[in-house]
């Protein structure tokens, strides 16, 4: 009877950097670990490799003028709406300075009291202690000082409200902060939208466009062609993104079947392999 379930390795590799031949380096890396663990591959066995050293090796960076440019041309330049947002330093601030070069004045919605993937502003407990109510109250900055405070993220110490609010303005654009979990709230302030929320994008953009947004755009639809050369992505655009460095941004690889093809090849032809993985 089999006893033993799915065996988990994760290979060490040399640091891979722009230009870097993945496929050899993965292949070469994997043969190696499996001669010097002992270890041998069967059918179904799975090489697994991280979205982010692919974008890395193949160079598919971005400035953040690049983003500006993109998102002046698509909404306009002036005043938009940012709304769903969500919380973090590396997957979204540094998209947030590139937006804010691109326009005006931005109002920023944030949902509450957590983003889409958990992220809290503040203990959801609060909500019935201050009698607010997520799914219909709207509140504006002052009054969401006034019934929660300055929270701070317990694992990174920043208020992200705040912290987002000077991104922007120290990008030369003015700023206004909202707090609702209705989508069409955004539309009280401006009609142009960038919804940047992830799994629920197109019913949000559905749901503006119906209550009569003019111009309507998600993360997906942001660099998805080169802008002066730069990296980008024809199906995610800045979905799946990551901080590079305090001016680009990392974008999700481009062509991955075309590096899986490859690198099962390199494995097909290894005379070290007992089945291809």
């Amino acid at each position: 009877m089999r006893t033993l379930g799915v065996v988990a390795r994760g290979i060490r590799t040399p640091v891979i950097r722009e230009g870097d031949d993945l496929v050899n380096i993965v292949a070469d890396s994997v043969m190696e670990a499996s001669k010097e663990a002992g270890f041998s591959f069967n059918d179904k066995d799975i090489v697994a490799v991280t979205e982010s050293v692919v974008a890395r090796a193949y160079g598919n960076y971005a400035p953040v003028s690049a983003i500006a440019a993109d998102v002046k041309e698509k909404l306009g330049g002036g005043e938009i709406g940012v709304i769903f947002p969500i919380l973090s330093r590396n997957r979204f601030a540094i998209c947030l300075r590139g937006i804010a070069m691109g326009a005006k004045k931005i109002y920023l919605m944030l949902s509450f009291p957590a983003d889409e993937v958990g992220n809290h502003l503040f203990d959801e407990d609060l909500l019935d202690e201050k009698g607010v109510n997520p799914w219909s109250d709207v509140l504006d900055e002052k009054a969401y000082r006034e019934k929660f405070g300055y929270q701070l993220h317990p694992f990174t110490g920043i208020d992200y409200v705040d912290y987002y609010c000077q991104l922007i303005r120290e990008c030369g654009c003015e700023c206004e902060v909202i707090f609702s979990n209705k989508a069409t709230t955004i539309l009280d302030y401006t009609k142009n939208v960038l919804a940047c929320d992830i799994h629920t994008r197109e019913r949000t953009k559905r749901r503006l466009i119906a209550a009569g947004a003019e111009k309507v755009i998600s993360l997906d639809q942001i660099l998805t062609a080169p802008i002066d050369g730069c990296g980008y992505n024809e199906n995610y655009g800045l979905l799946g993104s990551n901080k590079a460095t305090e001016d680009s941004v990392k974008l999700f690889p481009r062509d991955c079947q075309t590096f899986v093809d490859a690198l099962q090849a390199n494995f097909a032809r290894s005379p070290a392999k007992t089945s291809r993985p």
